[in-house]
Order: C-alpha cells, then sequence, then structure tokens
C-alpha cells in the first residue's frame, strides 16, 4: 500500500459552507491487488474521510507493476464502474475505513491486467457523536449555525464502543454496517437534532447484535 500527499490546494469542505474548515490538501492511497485478502485503509487523524476520487483498474503502466508481467501492464484505460460512489457510501464521515478489495473484483473490469485500488481523499473537521442502541444521540450547534451531517452508521464496527455489561455474542459481529441518510434528512438545517439509535428508526442490520449509532456532522451557516 502506498500513500501519498498531493500538492497543496485550497479546497472547500462539503458544500462550501462550512464555517473556517478549507483543506489544504489531498491524501492519495494506492493498494495494489496483489492478494485475495488485500485491504485498502483510509485514516484521518482528525476529521473525518471525505473521498474525492477512486479508481480500481489500471490507468498508470507505472503504478503496481513490480514482479507483474509486461502483458498485464500495458491496458491503462480499465477502470471499474461506480467505485467513487461505493466508497463514498462506505467511507465519507469516519476516521477509519477499511475495504476488501475482494469487493471490487467482481465483474473483473479487464481480465489479464494487473489491477489496483487507488483513492484521493480530503480530512474533513468535524463532530462525532455515539449513542448506543435504545439511547438518545443529541446533535447541536451554537446559535447562528446549523447541522449538516457528513454521515451516520447504524450497526457495530468495533467490539469497545457501547460494549459495557454486554455478553461476547452481542459484540462479536463488527461487520454489521448499515450506513444511513435518516439523520440527515431529519437533522440537516436545524441547530439542535435528537434522535433515537433504535431498530424501530434504522431497522435490524444484525440480530443479535447490541448496536449502536454513530454520527459525523458539522456547524455551518446556514443556507
Amino acid at each position: 500500500m502506498y500513500f501519498f500527499r498531493l500538492n497543496s490546494v485550497p479546497l472547500l469542505t462539503a458544500t462550501c459552507l462550512l464555517l473556517t474548515a478549507v483543506v489544504d490538501s489531498v491524501n492519495q492511497v494506492t493498494t495494489c491487488d496483489s492478494n485475495p485478502w488485500q485491504i485498502h485503509r483510509l485514516f484521518c487523524g482528525s476529521g473525518v474521510i471525505n473521498m474525492q476520487q477512486a479508481l480500481y483498474g489500471r490507468s498508470s503502466s507505472l503504478v503496481c507493476a513490480e514482479g507483474q508481467p509486461q502483458q498485464q501492464l500495458t491496458n491503462t484505460l480499465c477502470a471499474r464502474e461506480n467505485t467513487v460512489e461505493n466508497i463514498k457510501t462506505s467511507c465519507n464521515g469516519k476516521h477509519l475505513c477499511e475495504l476488501s478489495l475482494d469487493y471490487f473484483r467482481t465483474p473483473d473490469p479487464c481480465a489479464g491486467t494487473a489491477k489496483y485500488l487507488q483513492t484521493n481523499f480530503t480530512c474533513l473537521p468535524a463532530i462525532t457523536v455515539v449513542a448506543c442502541e435504545s439511547s438518545v444521540a443529541h446533535l447541536y450547534c451554537d446559535l447562528g449555525h446549523v447541522i449538516f451531517v457528513y454521515g451516520a452508521d447504524y450497526g457495530r464496527r468495533d467490539r469497545t464502543t457501547c460494549a459495557y455489561r454486554r455478553s461476547p455474542n452481542e459484540i462479536d459481529n463488527v461487520e454489521c454496517l448499515q450506513p444511513t441518510d435518516i439523520v440527515a434528512k431529519r437533522c440537516n438545517g436545524q441547530t439542535i437534532c435528537m434522535i433515537t439509535a433504535s431498530n424501530d428508526v434504522f431497522g435490524e442490520p444484525c440480530a443479535g447484535t447490541y448496536k449502536y449509532l454513530e454520527v459525523t456532522y458539522t456547524c455551518q451557516y446556514p443556507m
């Protein structure tokens, strides 16, 4: 996996309405598709992921070329459809996002070509709120600003969040992921918003697992 920081370019975050959040650099991560268990990892040390561009396939004969036969490097017009949209759904609004390359392999966008996954993303300043199942998430902004939700997930992706006094079988499933736009629909544009982390609101993504709602948002001037 390669991790690069590209040229600094001023970039207004989200809808260009954030209070002071101007992102000054783009991160690039490249993962060569070299084994069946390859993982693509995106991380923002501060803030949350905002996907800009993504490619699964090949656009250069030089990237991930080591050890590959020359005939597998010549097709530089290979790109899987909907890669950006898929990664935005999975990763936008998160501090950390890990993607299995196996998800992108079918259908194969170009058989016989050595492929890689390459993503460009920025890190947006954000507020994160976590509400355990059956409790209420409280989102709020100071007077004169309103909520803008980057992303929300209802499920479970680790064994430590909302784990107090829970049995091992209730927290063992860490692949219970359900990105949702319900929080954005209910809360965007409001100064204060409360929403219950429950199956009644978000549906049941994984029966038997104790879940939580994780929301990342910012406060911006009203449109």
